[in-house]
């Protein structure tokens, strides 16, 4: 049987002939598979997934691309046999957002908080129709929509199944749906775009700048303050940062802009417990039992 670098070299030979050339493994998630490639002399990457709305998220976002947030443009999207692929401009950088060591860090974290505010100031409307969450007055309420964290999902099967094989994490994780439920009755009807997976290998930075910012495949309309509430939720995970003040650099990013908005302190406790309840949910249905315990015991601290 083929292996999946065999399969997709020969999509790809037969797809574009003998435009592309030199296809080689880049480093993939759980929900699709990359490659470099040379096409009709460009550099670009190939991806192979089952989900083709995330590939319809990367080509609606690459419309927003400004120079202090590079996006890269989606040139194709198609099926192949077993899914479907997409073809996009690569994006070079000397290392991940993940990798950067503190002193890096300090430099690159403010402009990446900057640059996804001057995102919020665009007309994100071509936007609406790709599987991303709803805008204000189009669906459920935003707090409605961080609730659906407990519902079944097609891409979870079986998540609350496994989950309550761990009856202490399944307890925490109910424990924290109550909370979510007070606090979201509470949120208001801010909507903008999140990226919803900043630290995932999804950012790339060359010499101190924002090279690239790819896959928005988990991206939905919803509160900008949620990807402040990502980082300070994965914060503890990364031992090299531990000498930066983070609070202290989401601060000044709002000093900046007049102070902190309305309701701040609710609005990011109620992210950081649906960002652990999320990833509860997430690690059972990949039965990653050490991250189920350790992002119930982190949604035990906000709870």
């Amino acid at each position: 049987m083929e292996d999946f670098k065999q399969l997709a070299n020969r999509f790809v030979q037969e797809h574009f002939g003998s435009r592309a050339d030199d296809l080689a493994p880049l480093a993939s998630g759980d929900w699709s598979r990359a490659y470099s490639f040379v096409l009709d002399g460009r550099e670009m990457v190939i991806r192979f997934g089952a989900y083709v709305d995330d590939f319809k998220k990367d080509r609606a976002m690459g419309a927003f691309s400004l120079a202090s947030l590079p996006i890269p443009k989606v040139i194709e999207i198609g099926e192949t046999e077993n899914g479907f692929f997409a073809v996009s401009e690569r994006v070079r950088g000397e290392k991940h957002l993940d990798e950067l060591a503190e002193s890096e860090m300090r430099v690159v974290l403010p402009q990446l908080v900057d640059a996804l505010y001057e995102l919020q100031t665009l007309d994100l409307t071509g936007t609406q129709e790709v599987g991303l969450w709803r805008p204000e007055g189009t669906g459920p309420s935003w707090g409605a929509e961080l609730l659906a964290v407990a519902e079944p999902r097609e891409r979870l099967a079986g998540w609350r199944e496994r989950l309550d094989t761990s009856p202490r994490e399944a307890s925490i994780f109910d424990a924290g749906v109550v909370k979510l439920r007070k606090l979201a009755a509470q949120l208001p009807e801010i909507r903008g775009i999140v990226h919803n997976d900043l630290l995932n290998r999804n950012v790339l930075v060359d010499n101190g700048k924002l090279t690239g910012v790819f896959d928005w495949g988990n991206a939905f309309y919803g509160d900008p303050l949620y990807d402040h509430a990502w980082f300070l939720y994965w914060w503890s995970w990364y031992p090299q940062w531990q000498g930066i003040d983070l609070q202290a650099i989401l601060d000044h990013h709002w000093d900046k802009r007049g102070g902190p908005p309305a309701q701040m302190k609710e609005r990011l406790l109620c992210y950081l417990i649906h960002i652990g309840l999320d990833h509860i949910a997430y690690s059972a249905f990949r039965e990653r039992a050490e991250d189920r315990k350790r992002n119930a015991d982190q949604v035990l601290t906000y709870i």
